[in-house]
């Protein structure tokens, strides 16, 4: 799979345990690809790719198995699977008309087959940026296989 293509896809995905099953639409290919430095996301460890809020993703299975996770302005939506605790997705603080999805949940697809991902800006919201050099990318990520 061409993890640079922009043109758009449906993948099936699930959660670790298989809980929680859902289809993605992401219009905009694999090429949006990216990872976040804000505090959750540092944790989380995720490469996330877009879908739209509106038919972008729908859960096939298991929706009973899905939490919301919220912090400080409680606008993004992260949702997990409450019996693996696997980030399947989440609401876009961003832009809310978006979800990221978890690359390592859909299926034939790993954060490992991303040669570089782009690192957004988190730990300093766009939203809440108030310096006018602000830049939205921290970093790149990079995996090169020893193999």
């Amino acid at each position: 799979m061409d993890v640079t293509s922009s043109e758009p896809i449906t993948l099936n995905g699930a959660c670790h345990c298989g809980a929680v099953r859902f289809t993605a639409t992401l219009p905009y290919g694999l090429a949006t690809a990216r990872r976040c430095n804000c505090s959750l996301c540092r944790m989380r460890g995720a490469v996330a790719v877009t879908a739209l809020v509106d038919g972008g993703l729908t859960v096939t299975a298991g929706e009973e198995f899905l939490a919301t996770y919220q912090f400080n302005t409680k606008v993004a939506e992260h949702h997990f699977c409450t019996s693996c605790g696997i980030y399947t997705h989440h609401k876009r603080r961003g832009n809310p008309n978006e979800y990221g999805v978890n690359v390592a949940c859909l299926e034939g697809l790993s954060p490992f087959d991303f040669p570089e991902v782009t690192v957004n800006e988190g730990r300093v919201h766009p939203k809440d940026a108030s310096a006018p050099d602000y830049d939205p990318v921290a970093g790149w990520l990079r995996f090169q296989a020893n193999r």
